[in-house]
């Protein structure tokens, strides 16, 4: 397989969850066929990555067999293969996910543990893809149990220096390398704001920064609105995120979001 580059542009990186019980679209791609129709208007509507993942991990969520996942996501990742070579990630932690996912044509791996499970930081550097770094306090189940922090952005960048460092040591190639402060994952309303705020810092960690918020429950406790009414909201994260720095924005309304960025893509060419 062709060696993926990290594009320096901003780049809209579109979710597709093949599962029935993911905090906003569950169930909307909870067959092969519905999740490759998904795939492919997300394509044609610019999307410059897919983000595929088989297990749900919305605050309270509960872990699922890799059998499970895999069939969830793998004849996925060979369908949109048959009619495009669009960079895809796949979202996972488990090391036999991610053998099959990158054998069947994904490009990225994903993983909200940051590698820290089983044998991923070694599987991940022989598998030689770029990878996402995300943080997280506590787990799925039990992330949204009260988190605390006495420095959260601190934190956070103590946390993704030191997983930078344990991927290099592995093998990871330095180019190879993304980050995500891992919005919505054990952070409250404020901590997530603070974050969002703080993003130049993120990048002075030297590595690409993929930011998170599409519909999440902070866009929710801002307006009071469920997660399928929160699209207007989650543009207002996505452009403020573009122009704090954020390389990769992850989201569910692929369309409305390139719209959203191209006009902050045309700001940042703009010599003043």
């Amino acid at each position: 397989m062709s060696q993926l580059t990290i594009s320096s542009q901003l780049q809209v990186m579109g979710v597709i969850n093949t599962t029935p019980d993911s905090f906003s679209d569950g169930g909307k791609f909870d067959s092969i066929e519905k999740a490759f129709a998904g795939a492919r208007q997300m394509i044609a509507a610019g999307a410059d990555i897919l983000d595929i993942g088989g297990e749900s991990t919305r605050p309270g969520s509960l872990p699922v067999g890799p059998q499970q996942e895999l069939a969830r996501t793998i004849p996925l990742i060979q369908a949109i293969r048959q009619v495009s070579d669009i960079p895809i990630s796949i979202d996972t932690n488990k090391v036999v996910v991610m053998r099959a996912a990158v054998d069947a044509g994904a490009n990225i791996i994903n993983s909200i543990w940051a590698l820290q499970l089983e044998d991923s930081l070694q599987v991940a550097a022989e598998l030689s893809v770029p990878v996402c770094l995300m943080h997280m306090q506590g787990s799925p189940e039990t992330m949204q149990h009260k988190p605390s922090y006495d420095d959260i952005v601190g934190e956070v960048l103590g946390f993704l220096r030191a997983r930078i460092d344990a991927a290099l040591d592995a093998g990871i190639a330095e180019h190879n390398i993304i980050i995500d402060p891992g919005f919505g994952f054990g952070k409250t309303l404020e901590h997530n704001l603070i974050l969002l705020k703080s993003l130049p810092e993120f990048r002075k960690l030297g590595a690409p920064v993929l930011v998170g918020m599409s519909r999440k429950g902070m866009i929710g406790a801002i307006l009071d609105k469920p997660a399928d009414q929160r699209l207007y909201g989650s543009l207002s994260v996505a452009v403020m995120a573009a122009m704090l720095g954020a390389d990769i924005l992850r989201v569910h309304d692929v369309a409305e979001t390139v719209d959203a960025l191209a006009m902050v893509g045309a700001l940042r060419e703009v010599e003043a």
